[in-house]
């Protein structure tokens, strides 16, 4: 299975993407790594896995289309099998999701539908649920609104605020990320409505 890895920050679920396939426990290649943002540690990390890496500055282009046009050039000639998102901060237009339908993959701090958007652990805190989480799902035209492939949850403690909970929530993305990938390369799924169903 062939992954890009889009990313805008540190990269974390994209680092522990890649030491589960150095650890033989996801069998994927990553073809490609794409940061919008030249100062993302993420970006020399991979660099320094030797792993293609591409800066593709937003700030560069004088339009999102035009911006776009770049990152899915390069990932024309990459070739992936699936797009990850790890921390990538840019809204993808319905034209760049049509690209590649049911292929790009979004990881998200709270239990979908709950809290979508920004700063959902703060959103999770502040609304008083005892139990939040994370979401893998297929991204669509909609914000954090495609089908869910993987689940996993985290309580809330008493004392918890929004930096405490991202952190365990950050701790299970590491986790769900590779099991959501790991199903994805079994190929035996379907998408059902909101849900991506896997044959037993």
């Amino acid at each position: 299975m062939k992954l890009a890895i889009l990313l805008s920050g540190r990269g974390s679920n994209f680092v522990a993407i890649h030491e589960a396939i150095a650890r033989g426990e996801l069998d994927a290649e990553i073809v490609c790594v794409i940061s919008n943002r030249p100062d993302a540690p993420g970006i020399e990390r991979a660099r320094a896995l030797g792993l293609p890496a591409h800066i593709v500055d937003h700030r560069s282009f004088a339009s999102r289309a035009a911006h776009e046009a770049e990152v899915l050039r390069i990932l024309g000639q990459a070739k992936p099998d699936f797009i990850v998102l790890a921390g990538y901060m840019r809204l993808l237009s319905p034209d760049f999701v049509a690209a590649y339908p049911m292929r790009i993959v979004n990881i998200h701090p709270s239990l979908l539908p709950s809290f979508p958007g920004v700063d959902a652990q703060a959103q999770a805190v502040a609304y008083g649920v005892k139990v939040s989480g994370c979401t893998v799902h297929f991204v669509d035209e909609n914000l954090d609104a495609g089908p869910i492939i993987v689940q996993r949850t985290v309580p809330l403690r008493d004392d918890d605020d929004a930096s405490t909970l991202a952190a365990r929530i950050l701790d299970e993305e590491h986790v769900a990320y590779v099991e959501a990938l790991k199903k994805l390369a079994s190929g035996t799924y379907r998408v059902d409505g909101r849900s991506v169903v896997f044959d037993s």
